[in-house]
């Protein structure tokens, strides 16, 4: 339940000050100028407001949490109205022997008896002033509560983008350390430049992705290192066509966002064909928006053919997920099309400039 921890009802002293200062002088003055008698007024607040205190912070601090949160409604109406009760009682006594033995001056006559038209006004009176600080409490518990959950929920989604961030490094690099396997069983003398390469790339992700966002120039610049490790491992076999047009300075994107789509080109594109393959990748920058398309063969090998699905594995999932939680829906739109035995990755998104 919303408001069952106490937690939520030990607001600042100072708020409590302010609220009951302003109370009490709003209801001297009002009375005063009922009765023409500021004095007198002044001295029957002093004395009901302590009683009026007591039977709020009664309600919100005892009552409420005790008998309300846990569906005790009766026991709670018998309870609350016997405190209103006893406390009007305590009231009439302290006014009559201290104040004045006409306990209830503003009523339609003169009143030195408890009677029960004074018991009901009085205790209607009490009734009032507790719903009234009651809902005032509820209101700053419900705003507090909303920016508890509001915080919780940004934390969670920083969280989960943290987590999916880490999955896309592991995932490259698991790929990436097949290949360097592969060539050490050859023995070729390209290992030690695949080696060189990848560390270049693990450096970037270690040290240059910590941030929301990275410079559109450094994730260039690590798509070019990747780009440099496949054309070392493909050797002759494979072209690679990268265009870019338009302005990429003073432009940010998440980090290792464009790099899942090119690293899923060169696993299902390069590594399930045979003979020579082309892989196209396009730039475009226009203002704030980066039209990047990544293009690859579809797989040749009949098993991989069956089993590949538009926007299919591990890295595209994540990165899906990533633009749901890191964007607005409103500022990129991703697609995947299949034309002519050729898949194509394209995103077009809002890169923000450096604050």
């Amino acid at each position: 339940m919303l408001f069952n921890n106490n937690k939520l009802y030990r607001l600042p002293l100072r708020y409590h000050v302010l609220f009951w200062s302003v109370y009490f002088i709003f209801n001297t003055f009002r009375w005063g100028s009922y009765f023409n008698d500021y004095i007198y007024s002044l001295k029957t607040n002093l004395l009901g407001f302590p009683i009026h205190m007591s039977l709020c912070y009664l309600n919100i601090l005892i009552l409420m949490p005790n008998l309300v949160y846990k569906k005790k409604y009766l026991l709670y109406i018998v309870s609350i109205l016997a405190a209103i009760f006893l406390m009007v009682l305590v009231k009439f006594n302290l006014t009559y022997f201290l104040i004045n033995h006409n306990v209830w001056p503003e009523g339609p006559e003169y009143m030195d008896t408890f009677s029960l038209n004074y018991c009901i006004d009085m205790m209607l009176g009490e009734l009032y002033v507790i719903t009234f600080v009651t809902a005032i409490k509820i209101t700053f518990d419900f705003l507090k509560e909303q920016k508890r959950v509001t915080d919780l929920e940004k934390s969670q989604l920083e969280t989960e983008l943290l987590f999916l961030k880490s999955q896309i490094s592991p995932h490259f690099f698991f790929n990436t350390l097949n290949n360097i396997y592969s060539l050490s069983v050859e023995k070729s003398n390209k290992t030690p430049k695949v080696v060189i390469k990848l560390a270049e790339l693990m450096r970037y992700m270690l040290y240059e992705t910590k941030n929301k966002r990275q410079t559109l120039e450094n994730e260039i610049v690590c798509i070019q290192n990747y780009l440099d490790l496949e054309r070392i491992r493909n050797d002759e076999r494979l072209e690679i066509d990268m265009s870019i047009s338009g302005d990429i300075h003073d432009k940010e994107i998440a980090p290792v966002l464009l790099l899942t789509f090119i690293e899923n080109a060169f696993k299902h594109g390069v590594n399930k064909n045979t003979g020579k393959v082309k892989i196209s990748i396009d730039f475009k920058i226009k203002d704030n928006i980066l039209d990047f398309k990544v293009s690859n063969p579809m797989p040749e090998i009949t098993k991989h053919k069956e089993n590949f699905k538009m926007s299919s594995g591990i890295g595209i999932e994540n990165v899906k997920k990533r633009l749901e939680l890191g964007y607005n829906k409103n500022d990129y739109k991703l697609s995947f099309k299949n034309k002519k035995n050729i898949f194509v990755v394209r995103l077009v998104i809002k890169v923000s400039e450096p604050d």
